[in-house]
């Protein structure tokens, strides 16, 4: 039973008046209302419910085991998204607590890779209002847009523009699947409130012609802006937002590569912000990279790594790989002789033409590579695992199947357990299966993948695969910001965070099982990475020192959301949520 109920910003009373301000009562119909103890609403005239429920009063248990028979019902996992997240936009407390009770069920349908789908069907299957949509038609009203926001105290934004989504390309508006459920992720394994959160959703156009099309498209028919109208624009949004949520983490989400890192050099110094797809992914990566390489007995410093994809997200693995080897010991002239990038056009060397600014530092010199054997001017990939005879082959290019058998085979030649890692999503992008990978190496491969992917069986053993998902490393980053009050995301907290990930690998702690942790472990890592980035920050400067116990009792405060109660204030028209990770002194059980 709930024990006290505190309203915020109001003075606290033995009897809280919570009438509703509508006759149709709030509670009923707002997302963020719980049904926790609905024993409370029903017996209390105020909040004139009687008639409005049946008569049986249910815990949240059960209510939640309802709808997971609910949910069973569902035979496709876009129909189970879609249900997944009506919950969500109707009863918040419901669908946390159904997340959390069938977490590795459910991840995969409330993210990647079914998400993919339902950013392509977006205009198709919506159903309610979410998040924010900023078109560019709205440009002058950006104050009045941010304003309209109910929730006063966001800590973490996640925005897109739509136009790279996944390995899908220009979805449009549809992007805004990405944001919902990255922040849903935010809550489910970092603990921070959805009432922190807010996803947003730039709509600049669409190039994407069928999105154009078609008549039930929501969002602005017009070409993407681009070239300075585009960077202008979302200027001035991140300036709104500054101004409106002046401590608020950013994370950027699902830009074009053209974009991307421009963006993320703009901002990072001026607003706490990172790019997701850029350097969560790399801390994941590397975390995930030292916990096989020490698996394996070794360290990474001593491993030669292949990259298939020399976009934003590959280069940006690339850098923070080549920083953890720094940081074993190796000079950074060393580390990069020994990471090699393959695009479309082969192995980047120098002197080719049209390399973007990030892709410089990452180029092998041709000279360096005269006594190659090789089969044509352009190195392909399977001309430089020949060559390199690679440790690690990872995937990042968004193409399914370019790890052939005859360059996992090569590799398998020359490296007796090769770590092999196609990170590309959705599932019909991987560049190729755990299956097949442990297939063509017997067994001996350790596997990543990026969409999640059912143990493999092989030879009557079976092998568990770990999934080198972002989700592993940014609400745990999210955490670690917030509750230190850090003003910055620094390469350093980054690399704090793939470092805890890479202890609590089963692998390495156990000698055997997957070399990630499990799903159902994820909020303990998350918490271990906020309270690790946090110290960081406070070494760097970049946030208010303070205790370890304090951090870390601060860090479990954030990070202690609870379905307790929502308090609908009549002189607000809006909920305000009552929880442990809003810090307000109350009880429930």
């Amino acid at each position: 039973m709930i024990k006290e109920l505190v309203r915020c910003n109001l003075p606290i009373r033995k009897t809280v008046p919570c009438t509703s301000p509508t006759r149709v009562p709030f509670c009923l119909n707002s997302p963020c209302s719980t049904r926790e103890a609905p024993s409370v609403w029903k017996s209390a005239s105020n909040f004139n419910l009687l008639g409005l429920l049946p008569e049986v009063v249910e815990t949240i248990e059960e209510q939640a085991e309802r709808a997971w028979i609910q949910y069973q019902g569902f035979k496709t996992e876009i129909d189970k998204h879609i249900y997944l997240r009506n919950i969500q936009d109707t009863n918040e407390t419901l669908f946390y607590r159904l997340i959390g009770n069938h977490l590795e069920e459910m991840m995969p349908v409330i993210y990647t890779p079914t998400v993919g789908a339902a950013c392509e069907r977006f205009s198709e299957i919506y159903r309610r209002a979410r998040g924010v949509f900023i078109s560019y038609q709205n440009r002058h009203n950006l104050d009045d847009i941010l304003q309209n926001v109910p929730n006063h105290n966001v800590k973490v934004i996640v925005v897109t523009d739509g136009e790279r989504i996944l390995g899908l390309g220009d979805q449009g508006i549809g992007g805004m699947g990405i944001p919902i459920g990255k922040l849903s992720l935010y809550t489910t394994c970092g603990g921070i409130s959805p009432a922190y959160t807010l996803p947003i959703v730039l709509d600049v156009g669409t190039n994407n012609q069928q999105l154009l099309d078609d008549p039930l498209y929501m969002g602005w028919r017009h070409p993407r802006i681009t070239d300075d109208e585009y960077y202008q624009f979302v200027d001035d949004v991140i300036q709104a937002i500054k101004a409106r949520w002046p401590d608020v983490l950013l994370q950027f989400e699902d830009f074009a590569q053209k974009n991307a890192m421009p963006l993320l050099n703009r901002y990072r110094n001026e607003i706490c912000s990172f790019n997701d797809d850029i350097q969560g992914t790399a801390a994941v990566t590397v975390g995930t990279l030292i916990a096989a390489s020490r698996g394996a007995g070794s360290q990474l410093s001593e491993q030669k790594i292949v990259f298939l994809g020399a976009g934003s997200a590959g280069c940006g693995i690339a850098e923070q790989i080549i920083a953890q080897i720094v940081r074993e010991g190796l000079s950074e002239e060393e580390a990069r002789q020994r990471v090699f990038m393959v695009d479309r056009f082969g192995l980047l060397t120098d002197g080719m033409p049209n390399l973007l600014p990030f892709q410089n530092k990452l180029v092998q010199k041709r000279e360096q590579l005269q006594s190659w054997d090789t089969t044509s001017e352009a190195l392909s990939l399977l001309d430089v695992v020949r060559n390199v005879k690679p440790n690690i082959l990872i995937g990042v290019s968004g193409q399914p199947g370019l790890f052939t058998e005859e360059i996992i085979r090569e590799m398998h030649k020359h490296c007796p357990r090769p770590i092999v890692m196609p990170l590309s999503n959705p599932t019909s992008r991987v560049e190729a299966t755990p299956q097949n990978i442990l297939s063509w190496t017997d067994g001996e491969a350790l596997v990543a993948t990026g969409s999640p992917f059912s143990p493999v069986t092989v030879k009557g053993k079976q092998y568990p695969i770990a999934q080198c998902n972002n989700s592993y490393i940014f609400p745990g980053i999210g955490l670690g910001v917030i509750a230190s009050g850090a003003s910055r995301v620094t390469d350093e907290m980054l690399m704090a965070a793939s470092e805890t990930l890479a202890q609590h690998s089963p692998l390495v702690n156990n000698g055997e099982g997957p070399v990630l942790p499990e799903l159902k472990d994820i909020q303990t890592v998350s918490r271990a990475i906020a309270f690790a980035v946090g110290k960081v920050a406070q070494e760097q400067g970049v946030a208010v020192k303070t205790s370890a116990k304090r951090c870390c009792k601060r860090s479990a405060i954030i990070s202690g959301y609870r379905n307790i109660a929502i308090i609908a204030a009549p002189r607000f028209n809006h909920c305000h949520r009552v929880d442990i990770s809003a810090r307000l002194l109350i009880t429930s059980e």
